[in-house]
């Protein structure tokens, strides 16, 4: 079975929710405090909570430093904290999502972003805490769910002005994120959710439903908010299990249509286009309106690159509009192992890739091909002889089969 783990955010979301509801789950409290006060002058209280009956963990962040920071050295003061690699990792990308939704909304370059709400050492602590108990839990190989957070407007004034409603760069964040087709409000005027939340949400999640997935509860764990008596301002983490033998993911597909475009730029476009960050590119005849001959380009692309392949596409050929459509695919675990392999005298390494399901049974394997043909070309042997004896070594070794070494001269094949 796999691990899956479910965010509900009911009636709130805010980052110290997270850290709270992951440590209420049993994350190392610890572990979790240490790394919120590696960075920044902070004191972290963690308790234990009763919200409307709901016993539950809270987490409190008080800054000794009211300084506000840029966003060039919070993302330094990370990276040289001296934490795990994975920590710092995802915490650096969270706050790259937060400012370029803040350099969008404001229009203002990210290196002179210096924001109130997420640019204060507590917000900082959160977003460290919260992937310092994400990895601790293993978190990171499970699938992560969330279903629709429910929040409640309300208007107040900041140093820029009295913003409509939820803060913008809230709506930038979820605007490019999984969370935003799911998107709702609830019936209390007062706003439950912060930037440092749904920054954090929106960086981890690979996919948000209206309903929980189908999956075995194990554990359940609840955050508090801290606010609002009259609600349970409450966020509930749960993890399970679930059937699933592939892992999901949501990607987004690009298709344009063009009549206009010789083969040479058709051929630098999807070069282009891969160099950019595409996943794949593929190109189909079709018929077009006035019986005109033409393509259609599909392009699979991370959610997080749609926005810069579009403009890619734009600027390379000029295409006027675009169709996106989010899909959810089920790919493999993947792995590449080297390989030794024997042609006559000589012993060359290859790549090989190992695909496996969520139990670790194997499903495919296959040899890089330019290994192979690299190999090939150098030993005057046939690429097709070279993958043959990779694999065959590869299946070899993880099937628990005595290692053997395959030779081009004796051409034995694995039982």
């Amino acid at each position: 079975m796999m691990k899956a783990v479910v965010f509900n955010p009911f009636s709130g979301l805010s980052g110290d929710m997270i850290v709270a509801s992951l440590l209420d789950i049993g994350a190392n409290k610890k572990l979790v405090k240490d790394a919120m006060t590696s960075v920044g002058d902070v004191d972290v209280q963690i308790s234990k909570a009763n919200k409307l009956g709901i016993s539950a963990t809270k987490v409190k962040v008080k800054s000794n430093n009211d300084q506000v920071t840029s966003y060039k050295k919070i993302i330094k003061m990370i990276k040289e904290s001296g934490l795990g690699d994975s920590v710092i990792e995802d915490s650096v990308s969270i706050y790259e999502r937060i400012s370029d939704a803040e350099s969008k909304v404001y229009e203002t370059p990210k290196d002179r972003l210096r924001s109130q709400d997420v640019g204060g050492f507590d917000a900082i602590a959160d977003v460290i805490g919260a992937c310092a108990a994400f990895h601790n839990l293993g978190l990171d190989k499970c699938e992560i769910y969330s279903t629709p957070i429910c929040r409640w407007e309300w208007f107040e004034n900041t140093t820029r002005g009295g913003p409509p409603i939820t803060s913008p760069i809230i709506m930038e964040i979820i605007r490019n994120s999984c969370l935003n087709t799911k998107y709702r409000t609830g019936p209390v005027a007062q706003e439950t959710i912060n930037t440092t939340g749904v920054a954090i949400l929106a960086h981890f999640i690979n996919e948000c439903n209206v309903f929980f997935p189908k999956i075995q509860i194990k554990r359940v764990g609840y955050g508090e908010g801290g606010k609002h008596p009259e609600i349970q301002n409450l966020l509930r983490t749960v993890i399970g299990e679930t059937d699933e033998k592939l892992i999901s993911d949501r990607i987004d597909v690009l298709e344009v249509i063009v009549d206009d475009i010789t083969g040479n730029a058709l051929g630098n476009l999807i070069q282009e286009l891969m160099s950019s960050g595409a996943k794949d590119v593929a190109v189909t005849p079709a018929n077009i309106k006035k019986g005109r001959p033409g393509y259609m380009i599909r392009v699979m692309a991370h959610p997080a690159d749609t926005n810069r392949l579009i403009k890619k596409m734009v600027q390379e050929k000029g295409s006027l509009s675009t169709m996106v459509m989010p899909v959810k695919r089920l790919i493999t675990n993947r792995q590449i192992i080297p390989t030794m392999i024997n042609i006559g005298r000589n012993r060359r390494e290859v790549n090989v890739k190992i695909a496996t399901d969520t139990r670790g049974s194997i499903l495919n394997i296959s040899a890089e091909f330019e290994d192979c043909k690299k190999v090939a070309v150098e030993l005057g042997v046939s690429v097709k002889e070279v993958i043959r004896m990779a694999e065959c070594v590869a299946w070899s070794r993880l099937s628990g089969i005595e290692k053997k070494t395959y030779s081009c001269e004796s051409k034995k094949r694995l039982d």
